[in-house]
């Protein structure tokens, strides 16, 4: 796992207690407040205001008035209309809200979402021609089309007007349609421009009513929250407003397809919020998409009878059931092939590929990785000569430029910053993965940012932290779930819990102590031990059990408190380099050379303890290093592994063999290598 690089943000006090005492709010919520850059005293309140208004204006969407234009005309005139979406949540959902409403106004509409497997993402040329068959006039695209320069032709030449709603970024052509609305045009006034493909579509339908949004929230606020949770866009600014009114509705009036969803993923007596939309509703959303069909999601959402919402919740449970199964194994394949060792775990961006994956997880599997290994990772799956894939990066760098630099070697391709997907021959998978590590090694590759929002005493940890975090929901992308540093604390007692897939520690400080969990931390893979001093990334839950609300502290993060950040970092860059057999300078290569009385301290203390999960930083530690070596003590572990010194089993576990051969390091082709560039 890539070591992550913390940042503790630097809040101010004096505007957090100035902001307190004028808008009259907690304390430690105007703290949080501060540390995410707020300093306007109107924009604060804003974000503290549940009954904040919406602000943008429909109309300052570029093409939104053409837009709306075309389809009154289409619904007076009783054309048939198709409502194009796509198979994940936020397509589903854009789906059900532009048709439902099409429905409320009498139109004669369809709606068609492709097929992920056979089809794949957007409009395509034989959906276009089917639809024309079927006396399709109008087609109307939601949270896609911005790309269908071909499909938008085809359309054309059959006399169907195509209007396009998206939200993705925008190519150097538009496709030849009667109105392309998408906020990420150059030419869009539009002063928001990180709306969802449902946070379009429901623009669109303000647009038709002639509404600002403030009454069609009440309406259709639910689908917009669901589907704008789940494609993952900030929930800052208008997306905030329409994500909090739409769960208060969620809460007050859900829809019977979405509690029936609820019901059977066990949650039907928990309320709803943004992390209940994340992690409960919107995976199963998308399951059915991935694993069946997404017309059983489609259908769910606008259901109304609560037995057929009941049946159709089942099915798509089953499909996630399914989904997470089929996830897991793919996962396993991929980290046989990311090993120690491997060519690929060292790349700048890791390119993975294996016939017949499940073209419906392979998104996820990406993400998994990325997260794991903090790189761009991109999973391919093939079939047969054809293959597709799904990319996920991480902060700071741009996975669609740079797909959109190999772009030639691909037969198509789009998506965001964070998120992408693209076509092509399987015999071009190496071709690909070369080229895209050529254009990173351009660039330069960011650390995973651990983002602190300030410190915490664990005797500071109480209830009242939950009620000031509350204010400041819903939370998601740009307006993360508060996440707290509990430094140099140490650590009293460790334990392994569900059979050791997580663990279960006891911390302490100035006399204060704290449980905390580390889920998804294996017992057999932390490589701290009672007595170290550590720091933690928390962040803080509700935990209601038998009637008593306590506080559950939930790890994110761990390092040992004696390293200095910046030294640790740096080695990890140099020894990455190297790792990838690129030229070091004479400082670089020395920086990594290890001498004799280092070799025999590594030795004699993985030999006292074995290393846990090949952590050299926990190793630095024990040796009273702050950090300084660290790139050489990863050598010297490697160099006494590929000579037998050492060994690691299956869990990465680094330990001194019975009988360890004698041999000469110098004669390591690691360390031959390191000597050629002093």
């Amino acid at each position: 796992m890539r070591r992550k690089k913390w940042v503790v943000t630097k809040g101010n006090k004096d505007l957090a207690a100035q902001l307190a005492q004028q808008l009259g709010i907690d304390p430690f919520a105007a703290l949080l407040a501060a540390s995410r850059g707020f300093d306007n005293i109107d924009e604060v309140s804003d974000f503290f205001d549940p009954d904040a208004p919406l602000q943008l204006s429909p109309l300052s969407i570029a093409d939104m008035g053409k837009a709306a234009e075309r389809i009154n005309r289409a619904i007076d005139g009783g054309e048939l209309i198709c409502v194009f979406g796509d198979y994940d949540a936020d397509g589903v959902t854009a789906t059900a809200l532009l048709y439902s409403y099409l429905e409320t106004r009498g139109a004669n509409a369809i709606r068609y979402i492709p097929d992920r497997l056979t089809e794949g993402y957007g409009l395509n040329i034989n959906a276009v021609e089917a639809l024309a068959a079927k006396g399709v006039t109008l087609i109307v695209t939601v949270d896609n089309g911005v790309s269908a320069i071909d499909e938008a032709i085809r359309a054309k030449e059959l006399g169907v007007d195509l209007i396009v709603t998206d939200h993705h970024k925008v190519g150097d052509t538009l496709p030849d349609a009667v109105a392309v609305v998408d906020p990420h045009r150059t030419d869009c006034p539009s002063t928001f421009k990180e709306m969802s493909g449902v946070g379009v579509a429901f623009k669109l339908v303000c647009a038709l009513e002639g509404d600002d949004g403030d009454i069609l929230i009440e309406e259709y606020g639910d689908l917009v929250a669901l589907g704008t949770i789940g494609d993952v866009v900030t929930l800052t600014g208008e997306n905030r407003v329409m994500v909090r009114r739409g769960l208060r509705l969620m809460n007050d009036n859900p829809r019977p397809g979405i509690s029936a969803l609820m019901e059977v993923a066990g949650m039907g007596d928990k309320p709803f919020a943004a992390s209940t939309a994340a992690f409960t509703l919107c995976p199963r959303i998308n399951a059915a998409g991935r694993m069946g069909s997404a017309y059983k999601a489609f259908e769910l959402l606008l259901c109304e009878d609560e037995d057929e919402a009941a049946r159709l919740a089942g099915e798509i449970n089953s499909m996630n059931s399914l989904r997470q199964q089929t996830e897991t194994a793919i996962f396993a394949q991929v980290q046989t092939m990311l090993c120690p060792g491997s060519d690929i775990i060292n790349d700048r961006v890791i390119v993975v590929d294996g016939e017949g994956w499940h073209q419906g997880v392979i998104g996820i599997v990406a993400a998994r990785i990325t997260e794991r290994y903090g790189r761009p990772c991109v999973v391919i799956s093939r079939d047969g000569e054809e293959a597709r894939g799904s990319c996920r990066s991480i902060e700071g760098f741009s996975i669609y430029d740079a797909i959109e630099a190999v772009s030639d070697c691909l037969d198509h391709f789009g998506g965001h910053t964070l998120a992408a997907g693209l076509g092509l021959k399987s015999s071009r998978i190496d071709e690909f993965r070369r080229r895209i590590n050529e254009y990173a090694a351009d660039k330069e590759m960011p650390f995973v940012l651990q983002k602190i929002d300030c410190r915490l005493q664990p005797g500071s940890i109480n209830l009242g932290l939950l009620s000031a975090m509350s204010m400041i929901e819903p939370f998601g992308a740009g307006n993360p779930q508060p996440c707290f540093g509990l430094f140099g604390v140490r650590l009293d007692d460790v334990s392994g819990i569900s059979e050791g897939k997580h663990i279960r520690m006891t911390v302490s400080k100035n006399g204060a102590r704290a449980n905390v969990v580390y889920f998804g931390m294996p017992e057999k893979k932390f490589p701290y031990e009672k007595g170290d001093y550590i720091d933690l990334a928390v962040n803080l839950d509700k935990n209601v059990y038998n009637g008593e609300t306590r506080v559950s502290v939930i790890v994110r993060g761990v390092r040992p408190s004696a390293t200095d950040e910046d030294k640790v970092l740096s080695s990890i860059g140099v020894y990455e380099k190297f790792s990838r057999h690129e030229r070091l300078t004479a400082d670089e290569a020395l920086s990594i050379l290890p001498d004799r009385q280092l070799e025999v301290e590594v030795f004699k203390a993985v030999k006292s303890k074995p290393l846990k999960d090949r952590c050299c930083e926990a190793l630095c530690v024990r040796l009273g290093d702050d950090g300084t070596s660290l790139a050489k003590i990863s050598a010297v572990v490697d160099i006494m592994l590929e000579m037998g010194i050492l060994a690691a089993d299956d869990d990465d576990t680094v330990y001194v063999p019975e009988n360890p051969p004698k041999v000469n390091l110098e004669e390591s082709e690691i360390m031959k290598r390191i000597r050629a560039f002093v």
